[in-house]
């Protein structure tokens, strides 16, 4: 009796470190991991010798745009550049029109998940709806999100609904979420520092990227510092595993290693933009283009050290595509301009391309993007890596392979990627998603609907009342 698929000749990436062996995949998951010695008769067989055998990567922080916002991107393109990218699981955001805020909004969204995207997928939502947070977590949702931020200038990309900026009401919500045992992603920001200090710039008249940069960046970071020690201190104080958005700080990084000391359950992630796209001369030459964030010198410093020691567990892209036209208007009036920059497409060969550079090891980059995403999210054993039981999301990649970004590469609506021109030094040439590929030399072959719900397995209070009253069902 024969397997489906045998991956043989690659070096697999798995839990304990790299083994050069074959990759055995039947009925969805992975069935062995074996010498090629080992007689195992497969209907197909993909030869991997040269190349990485990885696990698919886990993107918690990917705005698909759909609904409300599809002339930028919708489930099936951004699942499509997903497949490209080595991405088999993502997670879509709450900021989509109507915002993702309760069961009948986030049953929309599941259901145009369903009919589109290519890849696995989940969602998070935001908790703005007190009596909508349970039901949510028991639909199967990994994580909720929010916001500590109002826009300045304009209502998007963060819309009435997905915000929390009253510390009660945000350990209100922390309290409820600590019953579910999911993880609340929250995107730090001190709404009050920032409007002084947003008003200084925009009275000197400095509506340019440059402006923008600055007070983002100003005082080292005051509003990112500020808003991460409050979300620290209520996480230590409710109980409630939170998940830092955005990490760019030296002191913000240096706070969460202290919180993780002290036993607090707080993850963070660093998005494409502060490893790879947040210099100065990014913002001085790409404009509105590379915006999201500056990151100084010393603090890009700091997440480099962060990404190595492990205080920063995950990477996450933060993909966020805009249009053209939506970031034209930034080079004279940034704060009219929609801030964030694409990325899901690139990212894992960007953090090969860090392997090659010496920034990262090999087995630090997949646990960022793969391991580590899946277990703190409710994924362990089924995504994230590759040993006996769990889904097959494999890519394989060539760590030796040159090549350039250019725009005609983008898959994403908008057409632009902020890395054009950029020559990077791996490339990933097929991604299976259960044992079936989604993008392969060069292609995206994956259906709309291939994808299926990447359930979180149930856990924390509320889940264990929920089993034992079905036991309990059971027995009567």
């Amino acid at each position: 009796m024969s397997i489906d698929l045998r991956i043989s000749g690659g070096i697999v990436v798995t839990p304990s470190g790299p083994v050069a062996a074959d990759l055995l995949v039947d009925d969805g998951r992975v069935a062995g991991i074996v010498g090629a010695d080992v007689a195992a008769p497969a209907d197909r067989t993909i030869d991997a010798t040269g190349r990485l055998v990885l696990p698919g990567m886990v993107d918690v922080h990917v705005h698909t745009r759909e609904p409300g916002y599809e002339h930028k991107d919708d489930i099936l393109t951004t699942s499509q550049q997903a497949a490209a990218g080595g991405v088999t699981t993502m997670f879509g955001m709450p900021n989509l029109n109507p915002p993702t805020v309760d069961v009948t909004t986030l049953r929309d969204v599941f259901d145009r998940y369903t009919a589109s995207s290519i890849v696995d997928w989940n969602h998070n939502p935001a908790p703005t709806k007190f009596d909508d947070i349970v039901p949510m977590a028991e639909m199967g949702i990994c994580a909720y999100k929010i916001y500590m931020v109002v826009d300045t200038g304009r209502t998007y990309p963060h819309p009435a609904g997905t915000g929390i900026h009253d510390h009660g009401h945000l350990l209100q919500i922390m309290d409820r979420i600590a019953t579910t045992g999911k993880r609340f992603i929250v995107h730090p920001h001190d709404q009050a520092l920032m409007d002084y200090i947003e008003g200084e710039v925009l009275a000197r008249g400095e509506n340019t990227p440059q402006g923008y940069a600055s007070a983002y960046a100003a005082r080292e970071g005051v509003i990112w510092d500020t808003a991460i020690d409050v979300v620290l201190r209520l996480a230590e104080a409710s109980g409630c595993p939170v998940h830092i958005a955005h990490i760019q700080t030296r002191r913000s990084i240096d706070a969460v290693r202290r919180a993780k000391a002290a036993g607090v359950d707080v993850t963070c992630e660093v998005n494409h933009w502060a490893p790879f796209l947040s210099t100065w001369h990014d913002v001085e030459t790409l404009g509105p283009y590379a915006l999201s964030y500056w990151v100084p010198d010393d603090n890009r410093a700091a997440v480099w050290e962060g990404m190595r020691d492990g205080t920063i567990d995950i990477a996450s892209s933060d993909h966020a595509p805009h249009t053209r036209e939506e970031k034209e208007i930034g080079w004279t009036e940034m704060w009219s301009a929609h801030t964030g920059t694409p990325g899901i497409q690139y990212y894992y060969e960007l953090m090969l391309d860090a392997v090659n550079r010496g920034e990262l090891t090999l087995e630090r980059a997949v646990d960022m993007v793969a391991r580590i995403p899946a277990e703190k999210f409710g994924l362990a054993g089924v995504k994230g890596s590759l040993e006996v039981g769990a889904d097959a999301d494999v890519v394989i990649a060539d760590p030796a392979h040159e090549w350039t970004i250019t725009n005609d590469d983008v898959l994403s609506k908008i057409g632009w990627t902020p890395y054009d021109g950029r020559t990077i030094s791996a490339r990933i040439e097929r991604t299976l998603v259960r044992g079936r590929e989604v993008y392969a030399d060069g292609v995206v072959v994956g259906k709309p609907g291939d994808g299926k719900l990447a359930a979180a397995r149930a856990e924390g209070p509320a889940a264990h009342a929920a089993v034992a009253a079905g036991s309990a069902a059971e027995g009567n």
